[in-house]
C-alpha cells in the first residue's frame, strides 16, 4: 500500500506565497519521479510542474518563473513553493509519483494524493 499526502495548501493573498509538501510512504522500492499537478472545476488536471526522465523539469508555462519544484528523495517527499500567486492559481493540487513498490515489478505505476486546495484572492 502506497500513500501520498499533500500538506500546505490554504488561503491566500494574490502576490503571497505557499509551499506545497506531498510525502510518500508504504511499501516503496524506487521512485522514479515526483510532480504536481492542478484541477479547477469542470476543467481537466494539468501539470503544473514535473521533472522528465531526461532530468529536466517541465513547468506548465503559465507558473514559469513563479514556482519552483523540489525533492528530497531521502525523506521521499516532493515541494511546490509558489511564489506571486495569482487568482488564476486557484485550484486543487495533485501530486503524483511514479514508483515501484517491489524489485519484481516490471513496471512503475502512477500514484496519486488526496489533492490540497490552493484558493488565491484578488
Amino acid at each position: 500500500q502506497v500513500q501520498l499526502v499533500e500538506s500546505g495548501g490554504g488561503l491566500v493573498q494574490a502576490g503571497g506565497s505557499l509551499r506545497l509538501s506531498c510525502a510518500a510512504s508504504g511499501s516503496i522500492f524506487s521512485i522514479r519521479t515526483m510532480g504536481w499537478y492542478r484541477q479547477v472545476p469542470g476543467k481537466q488536471r494539468e501539470l503544473v510542474a514535473a521533472p522528465t526522465r531526461g532530468g529536466s523539469t517541465n513547468y506548465a508555462d503559465s507558473v514559469k518563473g513563479r514556482f519552483t519544484i523540489s525533492r528530497d528523495n531521502a525523506k521521499n517527499t516532493v515541494y511546490l513553493q509558489m511564489n506571486s500567486l495569482k487568482p488564476e492559481d486557484t485550484a486543487v493540487y495533485y501530486c503524483a509519483a511514479d514508483l515501484k513498490g517491489s524489485s519484481s515489478d516490471y513496471y512503475y505505476t502512477r500514484y496519486w494524493g488526496q489533492g490540497t486546495q490552493v484558493t488565491v484572492s484578488s
